[in-house]
């Protein structure tokens, strides 16, 4: 007969491939805890050079157009086609996570012909070949775009003596496999009864070599034609409150206080593209900081929760950066006045002190939107959405636009205005507005002079997810006059004393400029309530950060998604997440108390302890966010703010109420937050 098992053998936790469990744990505790010691943690500006490779080919590729494609809206017995092209090569590059490049057609409108007829030119295309990926897809938002199949292009070589296919392109075959079955089965029943509608869809394209490309050879990267796009959200413009221009055209043609202001705008809110032109230089380089083990994971999509994260974060970017009926396209010529003034219209020039949030990729192009204390929706400020999550970027923070009462008179403003710099040639700053009102014409009196020369960029690298370093500035400087000359720059680091106060001008010249705050946000109860104008309410929802989380915001202001964002990224808190009540020690309960000195209180009833958790909504009737001040019952009925609510039907009820709860007086108090204790009266909301 064999021995008892030990005692310490029977408690031991189970083993998984043999290690225990609390040695797993204790181990991913450690690697946590020397990531969050660390003064630098992974991540941030990466000096690695670019590697060496042999000169490249400058190669223009052309969209033509396509034929025959399938219904995909059934409805409008027609389609909304666009191109998707992705460009694959072996150039080496620096890290592997590097992004490909792609390309984006506009869509065309209710066609099965569709005509595109646009260029897509890139440098240092390597001489061992590459494959063009397109993708035909049918734009349904907001519901998923149908594929209607795809065309891949492989060239095993290229040279300056290649032909390519010619001044009218080649024709391909789309294939059908990877294509909505539902569009191509309605197709397939349309070229049955139509003889002169064949199966299987066509595509023309155009590839030509221009010449050998220039140096940096191992950096492909696009050339042209340089162009912006303009992404639009009525709902989340209406949400915060923001007012643009119906036409663009209007931000430097039309009066701010017109007559005909209120019906030449609208609630939209927007979102922008613009691609300048490359190469960006090789120093703008940088990955994404890891200062939390989950925020690799999340990047890299590895594990359930990582995944989980990407996902939110891939449908947060492509939510603000849709295409609709409503995006508008443009081209524009390269480094010319013609992008600035581009630039500036789609920052609305000086108008009501705006501050933007961007990032600019590794292919030069520029996403940014607007934000600010009022812009609380979820994620929306968060620099990993504008990314689309990508693992290197080229430079992220934040800029906003000032106007000068007249040209600075410096010839060489291009080397002087570098943050950190001085020059003896540099001409004091004229005044600007803000924080003047009255400087010569433009806003808020008159409309802005289109004249790129009026305004100047002020652009930093105020990013907690990326963390550009200050050395890379002057680059990104140097970068940014050449694609958008004729104004002035300004790359400034985000501690400096100096960027803080024109930033604090801008938020005072908001106030009295720009659009009305509206808090109208998905957030929980608990933030519901201010008012739209509440700016102490705005400056508490600043300052309630999440230790964790540099551009988060406190668990009492979150949103039910954003609690959910923090409950994958971090199980253990899903009490503190969830507004779960916390464990109470007993010498708490007697006096009534939580550990943390607020929170739900514990009533005593037949001299047990009873919790009562809340709902997240609160207890309120019709939608009140919380109830505020204290509720009392007599007899039956509760008070609140003044309300008094029936609780009873009849006397009856209350004298049956009474005779369970013993010779008690129904009167007792809240804690402030609508969290009603009684004794003898049970409330309900």
């Amino acid at each position: 007969m064999s021995a008892p098992p030990d005692q310490a053998t029977v408690d031991a936790p189970p083993k998984r491939n043999g290690t225990t469990t609390s040695a797993l744990l204790e181990k991913y505790a450690k690697q946590k805890e020397r990531i969050k010691t660390k003064t630098g943690p992974p991540g941030g500006f990466d000096p690695t050079p670019l590697p060496d490779a042999p000169p490249g080919y400058t190669v223009k590729f052309t969209f033509y157009r396509a034929f025959h494609l399938p219904i995909a809206d059934l409805h409008l017995h027609s389609s909304d086609p666009f191109i998707y092209a992705t460009l694959l090569h072996a150039a080496p590059t620096r890290h592997k996570e590097d992004p490909v490049l792609t390309r984006r057609t506009r869509t065309l409108r209710r066609t099965t012909e569709p005509e595109w007829r646009e260029e897509w030119i890139v440098a240092n295309v390597p001489a061992s070949g590459f494959a063009l990926k397109c993708r035909l897809y049918d734009e349904d938002w907001p519901d998923h775009d149908d594929r209607l199949g795809n065309v891949t292009v492989r060239v095993p070589h290229v040279s300056e003596d290649w032909e390519g296919f010619g001044p009218e392109g080649k024709i391909f075959e789309v294939k059908k496999r990877s294509g909505s079955r539902r569009a191509y089965f309605v197709h397939g029943i349309r070229s049955v009864f139509c003889r002169n509608v064949p199966l299987t869809p066509r595509l023309q394209l155009g590839i030509e070599v221009l010449g050998k490309s220039d140096p940096p050879h191992a950096q492909v990267y696009t050339v042209g034609p340089t162009h912006w796009v303009k992404h639009y959200s009525p709902m989340i413009g209406w949400v915060t409150g923001v007012k643009v221009n119906k036409d663009a055209d209007n931000d430097a043609t039309s009066s701010i206080h017109s007559k005909k202001s209120r019906r030449t705008k609208k609630f939209d809110f927007q979102a922008n593209e613009i691609q300048l032109a490359g190469p960006v230089p090789p120093k703008l380089y940088h990955r994404y900081v890891e200062f939390r083990p989950m925020i690799g994971r999340m990047f890299s999509s590895k594990g359930l929760r990582g995944r989980i994260l990407n996902a939110v974060l891939h449908k947060q970017h492509h939510r603000v950066y849709n295409f609709d009926s409503s995006t508008e396209y443009g081209n524009f010529e390269a480094c010319s006045e013609e992008a600035s003034l581009q630039f500036l219209k789609m920052v609305h020039f000086d108008e009501g002190g705006r501050i933007f949030t961007y990032v600019i990729t590794l292919d030069g192009l520029m996403r940014f939107t607007e934000t600010g204390k009022e812009f609380g929706i979820d994620l929306l400020s968060k620099h990993s959405m504008h990314s689309d999550v990508a693992t290197y970027i080229a430079c992220s923070g934040e800029f906003f636009i000032r106007r000068l009462a007249h040209p600075r008179k410096s010839h060489h403003r291009h080397h002087s205005h570098v943050s950190g710099e001085s020059s003896s040639t540099q001409a004091p700053t004229p005044p600007t507005h803000p924080p003047n009102e009255n400087i010569g014409d433009g806003p808020p009196k008159s409309p802005p002079p289109p004249k790129p020369q009026l305004y100047q960029l002020i652009i930093d690298n105020d990013s907690g997810t990326y963390r550009p370093d200050k050395s890379v500035l002057p680059d990104l400087q140097k970068f940014l006059e050449r694609n958008l000359p004729g104004m002035e720059i300004k790359a400034m680091h985000c501690d400096e004393e100096e960027l803080k106060k024109m930033k604090k001008m801008q938020m005072e010249i908001k106030k009295k400029e720009g659009p009305a705050v509206r808090m109208v946000l998905n957030r929980s109860p608990s933030s519901s309530s201010f008012s739209s104008d509440d700016e102490s309410r705005l400056g508490d929802l600043a300052n309630l950060g999440d230790d964790d989380d540099d551009e988060g915001g406190g668990l009492g202001l979150r949103s039910k998604k954003e609690r959910a964002f923090d409950l994958v990224q971090e199980p253990q808190r899903w009490r503190e997440v969830i507004g779960y009540p916390k464990k109470r020690k007993t010498g708490d309960l007697e006096k009534g108390k939580g550990l943390d000195g607020a929170g739900d209180e514990d009533e005593k009833v037949g001299g047990k302890v009873r919790e009562e958790e809340e709902e997240e909504e609160g207890v309120k009737e019709g939608g009140d966010g919380k109830a505020e001040g204290d509720v009392k019952g007599h007899g039956g009925k509760t008070k609140v703010d003044g309300d008094v609510k029936d609780l009873s039907d009849s006397k009856e009820q209350d004298e049956k109420r009474e005779e369970k709860s013993g010779d008690t007086e129904g009167n007792g108090s809240g804690n402030g937050n609508g969290d009603a204790a009684s004794s003898g009266v049970e409330t309900k909301a």
